[in-house]
């Protein structure tokens, strides 16, 4: 038998109720099908998802990581660190403890080629990388022996103003003052962002710094001006207000420049990127001064497995929203404005690849 009704246009149609039946025969078994098939999919993906979080958990169980700071305690780097480690435990599958270790030496490079070449690649080792170095490995630094872009980046807490300060007591009140006769800077050594950073004000911008190096890290070189064994340093912002308040708040330091984000207590601080003389020297600071996107950032070595990656950077996330840990950077005076593991690993490849047309000129104050 057949039906028949009209169409929109008024022609009569014939359908056999027997195509009908298949039709629906068809479409019944294809969702029986699609039932049969799919749950059981879902459930083992989800089974998947809850294996890997049971796999990771009784593996972190009872463990220790170690968090390794290239300089010595009390700096930024190892505040940041120590931060971190007091928190990032509770957020991770298993709950382990995380102990911060300073291993100084050639301003962090001596850490940086234990952790990417020595260091178990297992989830239980991380460091705190100096935040200069994909700079000096795109320059050919010497010493290097690490490739940035293989590391698993895992997340920062702040982006990071730079500044070049001086002890206000010396006199030397601007960075006028700074071009105009010569300022004994303090550094680690040679290839760290305190020797590159008043190298690259020398080159670019015509300072007169004379740069000693031989300091384990920012807080000797602290100890060094308060001696008035050495006039100026760079730093970031946020560390001179975390870890010196009372050098910001009495005026004992004078902030002669500042590069990267502009940050509104230094309204009236030139910005070195506003000094470049030319597109060409624009782009070298551009290239020199990533580490203030990336700020101190935290990142495990390479081959570290993919689900403990994703495991850590997830612990990072959750403690940068944990109240408790806000609460306590609060009291450091530390600004938080994170930067996660995936953008951190964009910016850096992207590094890699800018062009070197530049190299010579930059080789100056980066190697």
């Amino acid at each position: 038998m057949s039906t028949a009704h009209l169409s929109p246009a008024g022609q009569r149609v014939h359908a056999d109720r027997s195509d009908i039946w298949i039709a629906t025969r068809v479409f019944w078994i294809a969702t029986r099908v699609f039932k049969t098939l799919a749950l059981p999919l879902a459930l083992s993906l989800a089974g998947a998802g809850l294996s890997h979080a049971q796999d990771e958990a009784s593996f972190y169980k009872g463990r220790s990581v170690r968090i390794l700071v290239g300089t010595a305690s009390g700096g930024d780097y190892d505040t940041h660190a120590r931060l971190i480690a007091r928190h990032i435990g509770r957020h991770m599958p298993g709950q382990p403890a995380f102990i911060v270790e300073n291993m100084t030496g050639a301003g962090g490079l001596n850490m940086t080629n234990f952790l990417f070449r020595l260091a178990a690649k297992d989830g239980s080792y991380l460091g705190v990388i100096p935040n200069n170095f994909p700079a000096q490995q795109w320059a050919g630094g010497k010493g290097i022996q690490f490739d940035v872009a293989r590391f698993n980046w895992i997340g920062g807490l702040t982006k990071e103003t730079s500044t070049m300060v001086a002890w206000a007591a010396s006199g030397v009140r601007t960075l006028a003052d700074a071009q105009a006769r010569e300022v004994i800077a303090g550094a680690t050594s040679r290839g760290a962002i305190t020797y590159s950073f008043p190298a690259m004000l020398n080159t670019l911008v015509d300072t007169r710094f004379k740069i000693v190096t031989g300091y384990t890290g920012g807080s000797e070189v602290n100890v060094a001006m308060e001696r008035g064994e050495v006039v100026a340093r760079l730093n970031s912002w946020s560390s001179w207000k975390a870890t010196k308040p009372d050098w910001v708040k009495g005026g004992l330091i004078n902030v002669l420049v500042q590069a990267g984000p502009r940050h509104p207590d230094l309204a009236n601080v030139p910005s070195l990127e506003d000094l470049a003389k030319s597109d060409a020297d624009r782009g070298i600071m551009e290239i020199a001064l990533i580490g203030n996107k990336l700020g101190r950032p935290l990142t495990a070595p390479p081959e570290t497995p993919d689900s403990r990656v994703a495991a850590l950077r997830e612990a990072f996330r959750r403690t940068v929203e944990d109240q408790a840990f806000r609460s306590e950077a609060a009291r450091l005076d530390l600004e938080l404005d994170p930067t996660f593991g995936e953008d951190m690993q964009q910016q850096i490849e992207a590094v890699m690849r800018v062009s070197k047309d530049h190299l010579a000129r930059a080789r100056e104050f980066l190697e």
